[in-house]
């Protein structure tokens, strides 16, 4: 799956299932200081990441995922091991 599909995936769910405002959807922006993702939306985020990318997160493998480029480079390296 190519980066950019990943990060429009991303993208759209964050903005329609977590109402996050598309203005604070950068890269650099850190996942929970930033984008305001808590311990309830990571719930919703492993449903959505298994229902778009076919997979299930594990909580260890998300321990340096900190900004958003790190949860894409994260997707993007399980999606195209498999």
């Amino acid at each position: 799956m190519e980066r950019k599909e990943i990060e429009s995936k991303v993208r759209d769910f964050l903005i329609e299932d977590l109402e996050v405002d598309e203005e604070k959807i950068v890269p650099e922006a850190r996942l929970k200081e930033d984008v305001g993702i808590d311990s309830l939306d990571f719930v919703d985020i492993v449903v959505i990441v298994e229902k778009n990318f076919g997979f299930k997160i594990k909580p260890e493998e998300m321990a340096g995922v900190v900004t958003l480029n790190d949860f894409y480079n994260y997707i993007e390296t399980t999606v195209n091991s498999k």
